[in-house]
C-alpha cells in the first residue's frame, strides 16, 4: 500500500460513495488481488456501522462462479457482511434512491439454528447447524464506478452488497435437493436468468462450508440465527426503475420485490 493512502482513507471513501456517488477503483491503496488489505477495509466499515447502531445478521458469499473467479484473477470466493437494515420484506419495495448501479441475482439462503465453531468444520457439521432454507434475492451494488472492479475492490466494498430479500417460506434442509434445484429469475414477468444449485461453487452447502471455515479461522465464527446468502445460481441482471423481480427455486418456492421511485 502506498504511504499516501491508508485503509481508513479507503474505508471513508467507500462510505461517502453511498450518498455521494461512485468512486474510482481503489488502485492507490490496494493491489487488485490484495485480499488481506481489502478485508481490512471491509472490517473498518463494518465496525463503524455497528458503532452507529446497525447489527450484523449474517454474511453473503460472492464470486462462487468459476468464470468470475478467473475474470478477477482469484481462486476462491469472497464474503461481505449482512446488516439488519439491508433486509427487504418478501414482496416489499426497494427505492431507487437507495442504490447506485444495482443488479439482482437469485440465491439459496441458509438460516442457522446453531453456532458453527472450529477448528474441524466439515460440510456435515454445517448441514447439522442449518435450521432452515429459503429462496432469496440479493441486490448487489457497487460503489466503484461502472463496476470496474477487481477482487480487492469488491471485497473492500463489502462484497458489492446492498440489500437482500428472503422468501416467506422457510423449509428444513432434510429432503431438499440443493444441487439440481432449478432457478428462474423473472423481471416484469419475462425470464431474465436461469440457473441451478450446482452453479454455486458446486453446491450451496460447499459455499457455506467455505464461509464457515474462513470466518472461524479469523476468530469470528458464524452464530445461531445468522443468515447465509450462499451465492448466485445464475447470471446477474441489471435493475431498472419500475421492475418487478421474482425468483423461483425448485423446492423452495418464490421470493419477490419491486424497484420503485419514492412517491412524493
Amino acid at each position: 500500500m502506498t504511504p499516501r493512502t491508508t485503509y481508513e482513507d479507503l474505508a471513508e471513501r467507500l462510505r461517502r460513495a453511498y450518498s455521494g456517488g461512485p468512486v474510482d477503483p481503489l488502485r492507490d491503496g490496494l493491489d487488485p488481488t490484495d485480499a488481506a488489505g481489502a478485508y481490512a477495509v471491509q472490517a473498518i466499515n463494518a465496525r463503524i456501522w455497528q458503532d452507529a447502531g446497525r447489527r450484523i445478521v449474517g454474511r453473503k458469499v460472492g464470486l462462487t462462479a468459476k468464470a468470475v473467479q478467473v475474470q478477477l484473477g482469484v481462486t476462491q470466493p469472497d464474503f461481505g457482511v449482512l446488516m439488519d437494515d439491508m433486509a427487504i420484506p418478501d414482496g416489499g419495495t426497494l427505492l431507487t434512491s437507495r442504490v447506485i448501479q444495482p443488479k439482482v441475482e437469485a440465491e439459496v439462503a441458509l438460516i442457522l439454528g446453531a453456532d458453527i465453531l472450529g477448528p474441524h468444520i466439515t460440510r456435515e457439521s454445517v448441514e447439522a447447524a442449518v435450521e432452515g432454507v429459503a429462496a432469496a434475492i440479493e441486490i448487489v451494488d457497487s460503489r466503484i464506478a461502472d463496476w470496474r472492479i477487481t477482487f480487492a475492490d469488491t471485497v473492500a466494498d463489502n462484497g458489492s452488497s446492498a440489500f437482500f430479500v428472503i422468501g416467506a417460506t422457510v423449509k428444513p434442509l432434510a429432503g431438499l435437493d440443493l444441487w439440481t434445484c432449478g432457478m428462474v429469475l423473472e423481471v416484469n414477468g419475462a425470464v431474465a436468468s436461469l440457473g441451478a444449485g450446482a452453479a454455486c461453487l458446486g453446491h450451496p452447502l460447499e459455499a457455506a462450508t467455505w464461509l464457515a471455515k474462513t470466518l472461524a479461522s479469523q476468530g469470528a465464527p458464524l452464530r445461531k440465527g445468522d443468515i447465509i446468502l450462499t451465492g448466485a445460481l445464475g447470471p446477474m441482471v441489471t435493475l431498472a426503475r419500475g421492475d418487478q423481480v421474482t425468483a423461483a427455486i425448485g423446492g423452495l418456492g418464490t421470493v419477490s420485490f419491486r424497484f420503485e421511485e419514492e412517491r412524493h
